[in-house]
């Protein structure tokens, strides 16, 4: 366990930031053509093409792969909008790139998948591919995509259980979700037995944009709701700052799918390293750049999880976190 002292904490630097100036090793032969490889990003810009994408940035950096020498990457943004993905993933087929690149979450690997049946496409930040009929199985994933994934389903169960060690006496918990996206189906289904077997009614709480977070979580405190688990999704990792403010102001124990909100000032996060998917992500990029076939290269699955915790918080809304989580915890905020 390491503790920290809360400052502000600011988002990762994103490819396109301060250029790395020691030598890289390089991985094979990348001499000869440029790779073009179309990346897909329901982010904006100014935030990047997702969260610890500059971890797939540096290894593809250290696996001999260099922007403006030997390959070209072509983004589009969807900029918070999942209707946006399905266009602007036909429109980076047609520049006919070597791979198709997925950069977060399962509605942009769908619209990638459903882009194409022929463009070698890789998916990271996804949660449950087989599931959500991304791929046939992780060992043959089949067709011409295959990436990085979790498994949602079995991380929600522990989510359940963190927050039920924290907050006493908890027996209404609160999912937020995006009813668009369509990850949430299989993982709101798998959810029902573990909250069953710890005597735990789920509420589920729709949200598509930022205007539905304070009704939302109003209705939540109304309602006796004890706590939260917010998943993930873009409109909600966009909107941050804004969640955690009202898990403040409604003083709702909160727990995170991604690290960052509990860096923002939320209670808790547990969910995959994504750093490590990341990178597993660009191990797989290139080895379809050096001629493998998708269906032939496995599903890397997530096999690193965190667990975050900020004390601050806890203390804030007058809970004692017990010591059995402080000492797993990979992070303590102080």
């Amino acid at each position: 366990m390491r503790s920290i002292q809360l400052g502000r904490r600011e988002f990762i630097t994103l490819l396109g930031g301060a250029t790395i100036a020691w030598p890289l090793p390089v991985h094979g032969q990348k001499s000869g053509r440029v790779a073009r490889v179309g990346v897909l990003s329901p982010f904006f810009p100014s935030f990047g093409a997702s969260p610890a994408y500059d971890a797939f940035s540096q290894t593809m950096r250290e696996l001999g792969w260099i922007e403006g020498q030997n390959i070209a990457l072509e983004y589009r943004w969807a900029e918070g909008r999942a209707d946006r993905l399905p266009a602007l993933a036909a429109e980076l087929i047609r520049l006919k790139p070597d791979l198709f690149f997925s950069a977060w979450g399962t509605p942009a690997a769908l619209a990638a998948k459903n882009a194409s049946s022929t463009t070698p496409i890789v998916f990271a930040g996804v949660g449950d591919a087989i599931g959500v009929g991304l791929v046939k199985s992780l060992s043959q994933p089949g067709a011409n995509i295959t990436g990085s994934t979790f498994i949602t389903e079995e991380t929600i169960g522990k989510q359940l259980d963190l927050l039920r060690q924290t907050v006493s006496a908890l027996s209404r918990v609160g999912v937020l979700i995006n009813p668009k996206n369509p990850v949430y189906g299989p993982v709101l289904k798998a959810t029902q037995v573990p909250a069953q077997e710890m005597n735990l009614h789920l509420q589920v709480l729709g949200v598509e944009n930022a205007n539905d977070f304070e009704p939302a979580l109003d209705a939540a405190s109304k309602g006796g709701i004890g706590g939260l688990i917010v998943l993930r999704d873009p409109v909600f990792i966009i909107n941050t700052s804004r969640l955690v403010e009202l898990a403040a102001k409604y003083r709702l124990p909160t727990l995170y799918g991604l690290s960052h909100f509990a860096f923002a000032g939320g209670l808790m996060s547990y969910g995959p390293n994504l750093r490590d998917m990341y990178r597993r992500a660009a191990f797989v990029v290139d080895k379809i750049l050096a001629g493998a076939q998708p269906s032939d290269v496995p599903v890397e699955q997530a096999t690193r999880f965190e667990l975050v915790i900020n004390s601050k918080t806890a203390k804030a809304l007058g809970l004692e976190v017990p010591p059995t989580l402080l000492v797993r915890a990979d992070e303590v905020i102080e």
